[in-house]
């Protein structure tokens, strides 16, 4: 008997560790659901412009080059949604750039008026700002043509499409604060009124002035020249570029002719 009680004691042992491994597994699970592997993935419900919602997949992954304490730069991300009344599925991706180190973007806004979608999206970084042609508003705009994202003037923006709806600054980090897969639009908004720039609150149809508190417009005019940024007028910098580019020139052709 004290050996049939004692065997029994250890088999519920077992079976309550067993358990605990199991509520372990399913809460790793979950949250390999809600944030991946290898990156970060979340939902957005989004607030259109005419008071209707879709919800938004987005995606992103950090990797690259970076200061020793800070994380890595998104590397790649991506935003889809099935167009409304329809099966249609649209995805933008915004995908590693060797120039800036980084993915090239951080999305702000997404809407859609009639059949037409629209994406705003804004320079991640000085460099792509200057990349992106150092635009001001620090909008870049796409519209969802032909089964494709095309770049678009500001001007031809819907003027009452004019409200960021997606979280544009840090969005991961905000996201593993939240907890949730599902994001309300409602919660979107009000992290969206603590931003500090105008320019990030709504969608502005004039010019940012220079020197505005942590505005892109602030950033040091470059230009990429020969794999690397140089000032516009660099002479010294340019001509650096010309000798490394020469030198490497060189080199190529002499391991061709090998």
């Amino acid at each position: 008997m004290r050996l049939e009680a004692m065997t029994t004691k250890k088999r519920v042992s077992l079976i309550n560790i067993f358990g605990v491994f199991l509520m372990m597994g399913a809460s790793v699970g979950a949250q390999a659901g809600l944030f991946g592997i290898g990156g970060v993935s979340w939902k957005e419900e989004v607030l259109l412009h005419d008071g209707s919602k879709i919800v938004v997949e987005r995606k992103v992954e950090r990797g690259g080059r970076h200061e020793i304490g800070q994380q890595p730069p998104y590397k790649v991300q991506s935003l889809s949604f099935t167009f409304p009344g329809t099966t249609q599925e649209i995805v933008w991706e915004d995908n590693f750039s060797e120039d800036v180190g980084s993915a090239n973007f951080l999305p702000m806004l997404l809407d859609i008026r009639n059949t037409t979608s629209y994406l705003v999206v804004s320079p991640m970084g000085c460099l792509s700002y200057n990349k992106w042609g150092r635009p001001n508003p620090p909008y870049v705009v796409f519209r969802y043509q032909g089964k494709e994202w095309q770049r678009i003037p500001l001007q031809e923006l819907p003027a009452d499409i004019r409200s960021p709806n997606l979280i544009f600054s840090d969005p991961d980090n905000v996201v593993k604060k939240i907890g949730k897969g599902l994001i309300p639009a409602d919660t979107i908004q009000q992290i969206i009124s603590r931003y500090r720039q105008p320019e990030y609150r709504s969608i502005l149809r004039e010019p940012v002035k220079i020197g505005s508190e942590g505005s892109a417009v602030n950033c040091e005019e470059l230009v990429y020249y020969h794999g690397a940024w140089v000032g516009p007028g660099d002479s010294v910098g340019k001509r650096m570029m010309d000798r490394k580019l020469k030198v490497r020139n060189s080199g190529d052709k002499t391991n061709s002719d090998k």
